[in-house]
């Protein structure tokens, strides 16, 4: 058993032993009255020691150990006063003793110190419309008390013929004060560093203290003793009580709890003296003080009515704050949050509703190359692009119609004035022919109209637009297209391809091709471009053509390229350990954007090289121009690949407009001159102008790598004329179906076989 339960035990068994004392001095009148005075000073004795013991054992906020220690030193003081009584009580028996000045002096000081701590403790609010509301309450239930001890109570002992004596005089009003005062402070205590039951439990001994003083005043002389034993005692009890909850609650978070009924208690309560007003017999003593009483009902009728009108006004508030509220949920529910438009769960609600009464006609706009813009430039300018096409948007659409964003950079636009589909397409477009959003940035979009009969189901209609939309973009993109019947069998195929390619990742159904790079003189294999290929189960081999796109636009390219990159590294490294360091110079995976943006992509290639134990300086990673021209972000990414010592190369090098200024910031190794300049390019000089215009860039392009010190490697390459023709110009590697078609790893294995037994007799 903790120290503050024996406290209460010990409290408890005095004030047990103090009311059996009572009852056998009343039914025996044996002993002396001066023993009902010696259990008070008892009793609060204990009570400090009670307090004592939990402010030094019990870890406390440091409000909360002001407050028990000044009820600590309350207690003491109490102690010290009744002493003073009891030691009165012994020197007058059998007479009931008067309280000393002294004794009055420390009781007071005892009470105003109790007072003082339970006035100090925190509510618990925080906001003015609390506070006031509490300070409302608080008055009325104040007044409701005071209405009771004052009619019931001091007002009796005050008009008594009993000649109280001023000290005794001022404990009772302070009784009284505390009485009134402690129970309307605490019952609205909804948390803080002094626990709620606790500080309560303290407050309830004015209920003790205002009982003792009821009967002082009922019953003046003979209610003495009895409040002396019966009441005083309790006050003790409480505060032992109260110390033993604060250990106990020491280490739980307070509980927020309002008592939204003690106003209304106080108006029953103030009722009772009212209704003895109103009911005393004529001529009964007590008349003039029934104005007093009837003031404070009409004050807390008058407080009550003012309470209920702040309820009231609260209550208005709060349900115009819930209807705000909820106006706002609907309306971010039903609205996209970056650009206002109206969402998918919006539009095909309106959609649905127009089909439910007549035919619709639907566009979808989607933003052509997109991700470019956020590959290049980043999310954010994205994102103030798309708030500038919204708002674009929502210009050319007029009152034509409600223009709304289903996801990322695809918009929908449903037309609600009849033969306006049209005129809304050919306003979008023409409002996007000029550059938009902060950035300036020209941008173009892709449009499918589609229009469906009443009672059509609203996804039918937005597949129909969807499939309209994907024939404009196969188209060139940059316009619109009305929905045809079987429109959509394209782009069902389309979208099953892409939903096709994770599962085919896998399955593993992509395989490795790779195509020799050939050493133009010597005809020796000196690297090879890998090359991916898909061997579909049903539909047999996919074309790149095909497979490619669609595994950019759902971003399977990423995880395609790791596979490819990490299986170009193995194999090449299987090649190295069978034929010898001499047998392959270079191993060249193509790199698409997409790989460039991912930000593990470093990574990738750091642990594909680890894994398989590929040197650095094999590896060639091939990019075209377009890749390259994607930002700082790319630019920071192929400049960490090359200081791993990765060799870069720029493919299809002199087909861009900004190849020459790439050399100056990309760190390439190598260029790759593009197919288009090889075609014919082995036409006699004195031929025709395009072949002498193939032959002065390639030459151009070879000076200028030999410049640079950059290796240069000739593409597409069909006939030996072609490749004599490119060693006259400079080149000395090229690759081509001349020089060798794309083989499996097996194939190419057998080359190199042949290739290696062959070095002997030719040296």
């Amino acid at each position: 058993m903790t120290r503050p339960s024996r406290h209460v035990v010990l409290t408890g068994v005095i004030v047990l032993v103090s009311i059996l004392w009572y009852v056998m001095w009343v039914v025996t009148g044996l002993g002396s009255v001066a023993v009902g005075y010696v259990f008070m000073p008892l009793a609060t004795g204990v009570a400090v020691f009670a307090a004592r013991a939990l402010r030094r054992e019990t870890p406390q906020d440091p409000i909360g150990r002001r407050f028990w220690r000044a009820l600590e030193i309350g207690c003491l003081l109490v102690t010290v006063g009744f002493a003073f009584l009891a030691g009165a009580a012994v020197l007058s028996a059998p007479i009931l003793p008067d309280m000393p000045l002294a004794g009055a002096v420390f009781a007071g000081s005892g009470l105003l110190t109790a007072i003082w701590a339970v006035a100090r403790v925190p509510l618990g609010v925080q906001s003015r419309q609390e506070r006031i509301r509490q300070w409302l309450d608080r008055t009325i239930a104040f007044l409701g008390c005071v209405a009771v001890l004052w009619h019931f109570g001091l007002l009796p002992m005050v008009t008594s013929g009993e000649q109280w004596t001023p000290a005794g005089l001022i404990i009772l009003i302070l009784a009284f004060a505390f009485a009134a005062g402690a129970v309307t402070k605490v019952s609205y205590i909804v948390g803080g560093p002094v626990d709620r039951i606790a500080v309560r439990a303290v407050a309830s001994m004015g209920l003790a203290v205002g009982a003792n003083a009821l009967l002082d005043g009922k019953y003046g002389y003979n209610g003495i003793l009895p409040g002396q034993t019966l009441f005083l005692p309790m006050v003790a009890l409480t505060v032992s009580v109260a110390a033993y909850r604060q250990r106990r609650a020491a280490a739980r978070p307070p509980r927020r709890r309002a008592n939204v009924w003690l106003p209304y208690l106080a108006v029953l309560a103030v009722d009772v003296p009212l209704a003895d007003v109103l009911f005393r017999p004529p001529g009964a003593d007590g008349i003039p003080e029934g104005r007093i009483v009837v003031l404070t009902a009409a004050a807390v009728t008058g407080l009550v009515l003012a309470r209920q009108f702040l309820v009231n006004r609260d209550n208005v508030r709060l349900l115009r704050e819930r209807e705000a509220s909820e106006a706002r949920l609907q309306y971010e529910a039903t609205h996209d949050a970056l650009t206002g438009l109206g969402n998918r769960v919006l539009f095909k609600q309106r959609l649905e509703n127009v089909l439910a009464d007549g035919p619709a006609t639907v566009l979808l706009v989607d933003l052509d190359d997109f991700n470019t813009v956020n590959d290049s430039l980043g999310h954010d300018v994205g994102d103030e692009l798309l708030i500038a096409f919204a708002d674009t948007l929502r210009i050319a659409t007029g009152d034509d119609g409600e223009p709304a964003r289903l996801a990322g950079d695809e918009f929908a636009v449903l037309v609600t004035t009849p033969g306006q589909d049209r005129a809304v397409a050919e306003r979008i477009m023409t409002a996007i022919a000029a550059p938009i959003s902060a950035h300036r940035l020209l941008v173009h979009a892709s449009a499918g109209i589609a229009s469906a009969p009443a009672g059509t189901p609203a996804s039918h209609l937005l597949r129909d637009a969807d499939a309209a939309m994907y024939t404009a973009k196969q188209r060139g993109k940059a316009n619109w297209v009305r929905y045809a019947a079987g429109m959509e069998k394209p782009a069902q195929a389309h979208a099953q391809l892409g939903g096709d390619l994770r599962r085919a990742l896998d399955a593993g159904e992509f395989k490795l091709v790779y195509q020799p790079i050939v050493h133009l003189r010597t005809g020796r294999v000196v690297g090879v471009e890998a090359l991916v290929r898909w061997f579909h189960p049903e539909r047999g081999m996919v074309s790149p053509i095909d497979f490619i796109p669609a595994a950019e636009r759902t971003g399977l390219i990423v995880p395609l390229g790791r596979w490819v990159l990490r299986e170009t590294c193995r194999q090449a490294a299987e090649w190295l350990a069978e034929f010898g360091p001499d047998v392959l110079e270079k191993a060249a995976p193509n790199v698409s954007v997409r790989q460039l943006h991912d930000p593990d992509f470093v990574d990738d290639v750091r642990a594909a090289l680890a894994d398989s134990g590929l040197p650095a300086g094999r590896l060639v990673l091939e990019l075209t121009e377009s890749a390259v021209l994607r930002g700082h972000q790319v630019l920071r990414v192929l400049h960490e690949v090359h200081d791993m010592g990765v060799r870069l190369a720029l493919d299809d090098f002199g087909t861009g407009e900004s190849s020459l200024s790439l050399l100056r910031a990309f760190p390439a190794a190598i260029v790759k001159l593009d197919k288009s300049f090889v075609d014919n390019i082995e036409l006699d000089e004195q031929g025709s102008a395009p072949a002498n215009a193939r032959q002065a860039v390639a030459r151009a392009v070879a000076q200028l790598a030999d410049a640079l010190g950059l290796d240069t490697v000739a593409e597409g390459i069909e006939n030996q004329e072609q490749a004599d023709r490119l060693l006259k110009l400079g080149y000395t590697v090229g690759q081509g179906y001349h020089l060798g078609r794309p083989v499996t790893a097996a194939e190419l294995t057998a080359r190199l076989a042949a290739q290696q037994h062959s070095l002997p007799a030719a040296a």
